[in-house]
């Protein structure tokens, strides 16, 4: 194969539609817009939701609950991830992202109770839950509220 003999794959370029060259091209005129009317006008259509001055679903749809600004996201690892770990291990948020076991901390790591802990270790973390503390505790580990 030669520089000169390289195509690109079948179907992978495609040309752009010139609008408004002449009758032949199938789109001359009026531009495969049509005859007047608001999609043929400059700035013409109509906003996103918009169904024709029908009540819009947006709006046709029952509205409820409520939305807390302030929300605190925490990212949570079970217990049963925390055994990939060597016994005696001190593991805080940063090993955890380091070793890939969550890939963000958001507004902190919460350890929860799912899943068996076999090994001793000390967990840092923000938050845990009752029964994960007392699951680590009982496997002679440490919690550390970071």
């Amino acid at each position: 194969m030669k520089l000169h003999e390289l195509k690109p794959a079948e179907g992978s370029r495609k040309e752009r539609n010139r609008v408004g060259r002449g009758i032949g091209s199938g789109n001359g005129k009026t531009s495969g817009k049509g005859h007047k009317g608001q999609n043929a006008r400059s700035g013409g259509g109509v906003r996103p939701g918009f169904e024709g001055g029908q009540n819009p679903l947006a709006r046709r749809l029952p509205k409820r609950g409520f939305t807390n600004i302030h929300r605190k996201e925490f990212t949570v690892v079970n217990l049963d991830a925390l055994n990939r770990f060597e016994e005696g291990t001190e593991v805080t948020p940063e090993l955890l992202i380091e070793t890939g076991v969550v890939s963000k901390e958001r507004a902190g790591i919460k350890i929860l109770a799912k899943g068996k802990i076999e090994k001793k270790l000390t967990v840092k973390a923000h938050k845990f839950s009752s029964t994960a503390k007392e699951a680590i505790e009982a496997a002679g580990g440490t919690t550390e509220v970071v």
